[in-house]
């Protein structure tokens, strides 16, 4: 071997016994995982709740609710929101609880797989978060009649989609964008320990 070669070889070879430098962590990866641990629970609970009511007499424990509130259960809204209870069956409520469970446990599949740095999890998370993004646009920009006395900026009704709206995006942004440093981030951990 002459000169010129002896160092490109030792270099190279140094490149090989070089460990990796160690990945940054991913804030923001952490925040949607919390994020979606959170929705997951939620709806867990929220189904739970529902399959704990099925057989209540829904009208009278939110009259009851109202009088242990101190609230005027003879007010328009409480007397349309009681219209609305006692609408709903045991029926409705076994079928919400149902849907609550599968959107928690999707939720939480997200969650995990994001987690875990699954390549499978991300497309997912960018699958779900997309979906939903031309139905909210819709939302935002359609047309409907405003309440008279909605006068307030943040009691807008548009507000709440615009915020999910914004949301969805700059998920679905940062997880494209550092996709492959996500990914390859978990494959390298795999590979060195």
């Amino acid at each position: 071997m002459n000169d010129k070669q002896e160092p490109v070889a030792r270099e190279k070879t140094m490149a090989v016994l070089a460990p990796e430098p160690k990945p940054g962590r991913a804030p923001t990866l952490y925040f949607i995982v919390g994020v979606k641990l959170v929705k997951g629970l939620g709806a867990l609970l929220l189904a739970l709740g529902a399959f704990r009511l099925t057989d209540n007499n829904l009208p009278e424990d939110f009259r009851k609710l109202l009088e242990f509130l101190h609230l005027d259960p003879e007010k328009r809204f409480f007397v349309d929101m009681a219209d609305h209870v006692s609408q709903i069956t045991s029926h409705n409520l076994k079928t919400f609880g149902a849907g609550a469970i599968v959107y928690g446990c999707f939720m939480l599949l997200q969650a995990v797989g994001l987690a875990l740095r699954a390549s499978w999890a991300v497309w997912l998370v960018i699958a779900e978060s997309a979906f939903f993004i031309p139905i909210e646009v819709y939302e935002l920009f359609r047309q409907h009649t405003a309440k008279p006395e909605v006068h307030h900026l943040w009691m807008h009704p548009k507000l709440g989609v615009a915020i999910v709206l914004f949301v969805n995006v700059a998920i679905v942004w940062y997880l494209f964008e550092n996709r492959g440093r996500i990914i390859r981030h978990h494959q390298r951990r795999q590979r060195g320990g």
